[in-house]
């Protein structure tokens, strides 16, 4: 049973944005310490990336651990309440995803995925960008 009411859930829900949240924000913050430019949102190219690093030929999706499912994250979780929507929306969200990916790659982008819990703390965080960017030795920002 959900602990708020249906008014209570539906103001927190209105909150949820999809732009400019606190893990894309470090993911940014952390890029540009790296030296790396980027844009941001682009609308041409499919699933909208989070962040476009054109010379490098990478999308970058930052992917919140429970709205994208995150496979074996605590905060991946399905809620009680109202649980066959719930499953049929976090699985839509996946199936959206990873069609985003294939015809982005199919157009000659590397994709990369960057959870919520990766950029909770600076180290997680160094070594997801240097996974998205193929570095051979380690970044420290």
């Amino acid at each position: 049973m959900d602990k708020l009411t249906p008014r209570q859930r539906s103001d927190v829900m209105s909150k949820v944005r999809g732009t400019n949240t606190l893990p894309e924000m470090r993911v940014r913050r952390a890029l540009h310490s790296m030296d790396y430019r980027f844009r941001l949102h682009r609308p041409d190219l499919p699933g909208k990336p989070d962040i476009v690093l054109q010379k490098h030929r990478v999308c970058i999706f930052v992917h919140g651990c429970f709205w994208h499912s995150h496979p074996g994250c605590v905060r991946a979780t399905t809620p009680e309440s109202n649980g066959e929507f719930w499953a049929k929306k976090l699985a839509g969200n996946v199936e959206r995803d990873r069609r985003s990916a294939l015809e982005l790659a199919e157009m000659g982008w590397r994709v990369c995925v960057i959870w919520e819990c990766e950029t909770r703390y600076t180290d997680a965080l160094v070594l997801a960008v240097n996974r998205c960017m193929k570095h051979s030795g380690p970044i420290s920002l």
